[in-house]
């Protein structure tokens, strides 16, 4: 196997950390990306910030890259606005490897109600549009669709963008990987108080073997952006524990009209 270098947004911690920490294992070369302690130190929520890292990585690898993990998350603006200019922005340093790969993380609140005004000031790619239409909401009350509508906009850009010129006429298999309850440091208080842990389930059903360690997900991330993997693209993939056929089920199979 050959050594590949990887720059993965979110490293610190969580998933980004677990992925991280599975490639150094195996003997690739990481860039962390994170807020602090990091190989780079940004802030994915400032578009500044987000325009400086392109050269900030092509700084750290001259030759280029063989994969772009973008698992950095939280605010929404960095959920869709941070991994997109993450993936595009260093999309060129993939140029010259042989098995050019991209993922991102999104998640299961993908399939959660969404606000269709800010999904679409998303899909846009419209900042300015996107911060008014998350004020409107957070003054209606409605924050609960701020995280969902920012991860299914990243989803549906995935699939959307997979099959074009850029990264499939490139060689490029782009995916993501939507993961349902992962235990980090961000979930640990929930999952530890038995109320809020069953409310949490009830909202992601996993009955197959529940909430996950952070190196599940890593595992799967490891291997979409692995030289073994030619063919996979435009996938969102659900590593949930069975929610998403729990909550869809045949639905998906249901004729678009």
């Amino acid at each position: 196997m050959s050594t590949r270098t990887y720059a993965i947004t979110g490293a610190g911690s969580g998933i980004g950390k677990a992925t991280a920490d599975l490639l150094a294992e195996s003997g690739h070369r990481i860039i962390g990306i994170d807020l602090r302690d990091a190989d780079i130190n940004i802030d994915l929520s400032d578009p500044t910030d987000r325009n400086a890292l392109p050269d900030l990585v092509a700084e750290l690898a001259p030759d280029g890259l063989d994969a772009i993990l973008a698992i950095a998350g939280g605010p929404p603006n960095v959920n869709y606005f941070g991994a997109i200019a993450t993936l595009n922005g260093l999309r060129p340093l993939l140029a010259g490897s042989t098995a050019p790969r991209a993922v991102a993380v999104t998640s299961f609140a993908a399939l959660n109600e969404v606000d269709d005004r800010l999904l679409a000031a998303y899909l846009e790619g419209d900042e300015e549009k996107t911060a008014v239409e998350t004020e409107r909401i957070t003054a209606s009350g409605r924050t609960d669709l701020l995280y969902p509508s920012s991860k299914r906009a990243l989803s549906q850009w995935l699939r959307r963008e997979s099959i074009t010129p850029q990264w499939a006429g490139n060689g490029i298999p782009l995916n993501g990987v939507a993961p349902g309850i992962i235990r980090t440091p961000m979930t640990f208080s929930i999952l530890e108080n038995e109320d809020s842990r069953q409310s949490l389930l009830d909202m992601v059903p996993m009955p197959l073997n529940g909430p996950a360690d952070a190196h599940v997900p890593a595992k799967l991330v490891a291997w979409l952006a692995s030289e073994e993997n030619s063919h996979v693209t435009g996938q969102v993939i659900f590593l949930d524990g069975g929610a998403d056929a729990t909550v869809r089920g045949d639905a998906i199979f249901a004729r678009q009209q």
